[in-house]
């Protein structure tokens, strides 16, 4: 007897979908762990939201929870 849900079905779909998310949380991780001024928040925040809120907490850190600073080392290094 054939199940009406099969997961199967949906491999194609959420295969990229997990490496996604697992990429962007150890970029994040990475990037939390390595630096130490944040925006807002604290290294603690940053790593439950990275870690819990699966792909939204990794965008929310890269989009406001990195400090200016960071942004300026990469364009002063190419200068």
């Amino acid at each position: 007897m054939k199940s009406s849900f099969d997961l199967a079905q949906y491999l194609p779909f959420l295969i990229p979908l997990a490496v996604v998310e697992l990429g962007l949380m150890v970029a994040a991780l990475i990037h939390i762990f390595t630096h130490k001024n944040y925006r807002f928040g604290n290294r603690v925040v940053w790593v439950v939201l990275s870690i819990c809120v699966n792909i939204i907490g990794p965008v929310l850190y890269f989009v406001i929870g990195r400090s200016d600073n960071d942004r300026g080392e990469n364009e002063e290094k190419d200068e």
